[in-house]
């Protein structure tokens, strides 16, 4: 990577400074503190402080597990040397960490694709506004998405080594170690892992030439310095021990930084606890499960996330947000509204109540288990990866009502169309089959199989979520942005010379 851009200095200069200005124009206008950021910023204060991994409750710092340690960390080192509850400088810090994922997703790109592929990522990346949008606001994602493409390079790094025959134990420990980061920072960074440990097992050691998208054999971008080797005859008979190790190495890497995480949960709230929570909640909180189950039932759009989702416990549902898809029939209306209002009484989730929310939910489900198991999540992940990308932006979840002034409605038309764009860029590359015929020299995608299992994984898994949230997909755009720019290579690719021009 670096002689690539001692190679194209400029244009990786005049670019950064253009993601740089970018993140900056969010830093200044749209900048975002939530009460998750306070949240962290409370738990990183008080470890830095006093020592104690815990929330101020009543005046008193509480131990807890609610939140893994990753990004109280982050805080608590800009805490440490810019002063407690600077979130200014966290964020600066986040805008320079996400110029280097930047970097990194083009490096990705330039591993499994060609070299002027990583300079359209390189593009893309910096000058991407949802990226940009989230280094401006105190919250993981940032920090997720760099460690998810320093995980997703190093793989790749690690699995070209294998392909020529060597083991690359370093490069699946930094595989393992940037999995960790992901891990200590939401729990589900863990289908990192589990997509890389499964393609490992599976696809690797069928060879290289099962790992290649978009072209029968690899072949250079004309442009490029550094020929993509043709997979190997032998990567068919790869030995199963390496693979192993490869396995082993990663897994181990991965999950020893939780080991202390464990122990103190242990130790100090006395119980086996070796992420967190999924509701981020205490010991002897009530967790409304039988809500959560009947929102499941219906939930598909971020919108009914604020408007009902995050209402539970301790404010109004309003009956009249709810969708029509959330009532069958004259009898469960009855019954819904019902639970409805007594909830509304008093704005507290009691267990009683609960159960009556579970039975809604029961019932739901016995009479269409294929729209909870199958309609629904396919319908929650669709929002999740094609609407606007504004949720912490101005912009009305209700965007398509248009009841915003016209500065914010077009904002989230244009934030829309945009990620429509990323998205479809990109799937025209997986898409993509070239004819045998062809006599374009289009540049394929190694170990496509990893990046596709992660994206499916991940997907799979926020199907079933009743918080159907963007940000949650965000975490997929350093592979969303590499098949864009494959996509955009061939696109823009010169037709060779026949032989008679020649």
């Amino acid at each position: 990577m670096l002689s690539l851009i001692r190679e194209h200095r400029r244009f990786f200069l005049v670019t950064s400074l253009a993601g740089l200005g970018l993140r900056l124009l969010f830093f200044v206008y749209f900048s975002t503190v939530t009460d998750d950021s306070r949240i962290y910023a409370d738990l990183a204060s008080n470890w830095l402080q006093h020592g104690i991994y815990g929330q101020t409750q009543l005046a008193q710092v509480v131990p807890t597990d609610t939140r893994l340690p990753g990004y109280p960390a982050f805080l608590a080192g800009i805490f440490w040397v810019f002063g407690a509850g600077n979130f200014k400088a966290v964020l600066l810090a986040q805008i320079l960490l996400d110029i280097a994922t930047c970097l990194i997703v083009a490096d990705l790109t330039r591993r499994v694709v060609c070299d002027r592929a990583a300079r359209i990522a390189f593009v893309l990346a910096a000058l991407c506004p949802f990226l940009a949008n989230y280094a401006a606001a105190a919250l993981t994602e940032t920090l997720e998405v760099f460690f998810t493409a320093v995980a997703l390079d190093c793989a790749a790094a690690a699995l070209n080594r294998m392909q020529e025959d060597e083991a690359g134990a370093m490069l699946w420990a930094a595989t393992g170690v940037a999995i960790a980061g992901c891990i200590l920072l939401r729990p589900d960074g863990g289908i990192l892992m589990a997509a890389v440990v499964f393609y490992l097992a599976v696809a690797a050691p069928k060879g290289a030439s099962d790992g290649v998208v978009g072209a029968a054999s690899l072949k250079r971008c004309p442009d490029t310095k550094l020929e993509s080797r043709r997979p190997r005859p032998d990567m068919r008979h790869h030995s199963s021990r390496r693979v192993l190790v490869a396995v082993i190495i990663v897994t181990i890497c991965a999950l020893t930084p939780l080991a202390p995480w464990t122990i103190r949960n242990f130790r100090t709230l006395h119980h086996f606890q070796p992420l967190a929570p999924r509701y981020a909640n205490e010991a002897d909180e009530l967790v409304p499960r039988g809500f959560n189950r009947w929102v499941r039932t219906w939930i598909v759009d971020y919108a009914s996330v604020e408007e009902i989702y995050w209402n539970v416990p301790g404010d109004k549902i309003d009956p009249e947000k709810l969708p029509s898809r959330a009532i069958d029939g004259p009898a469960e209306r009855d019954a819904t509204l019902a639970v409805i209002a007594d909830y509304n009484q008093s704005h507290d989730m009691t267990p009683e109540r609960d159960s009556r929310f579970g039975k809604l939910a029961a019932d739901r489900i016995r009479l269409h288990p294929l729209r909870y198991y199958v309609v629904l999540p396919l319908l929650r992940v669709a929002d999740m990866w094609l609407r606007p990308r504004t949720e912490i932006l101005p912009p009305d979840p209700r965007w398509w009502e248009f009841n915003d002034d016209r500065k914010q409605s077009a904002m989230a038309v244009g934030f829309g169309l945009l990620n429509l764009a990323y998205v479809a860029t990109a799937l025209l590359a997986v898409a993509y089959r070239p004819s045998r015929k062809s006599s374009r020299r289009l540049p394929g995608i190694r170990w496509a199989g990893l990046l596709v299992a992660f994206v499916l994984l991940r997907s799979a898994f926020l199907g079933t979520l009743e918080n159907p949230e963007p940000r949650y997909t965000l975490e997929c755009y350093p592979v969303v942005i590499l098949w864009a720019a494959a996509s955009l290579a061939k696109a823009t690719e010169q037709q060779p010379q026949s032989e008679s021009q020649i």
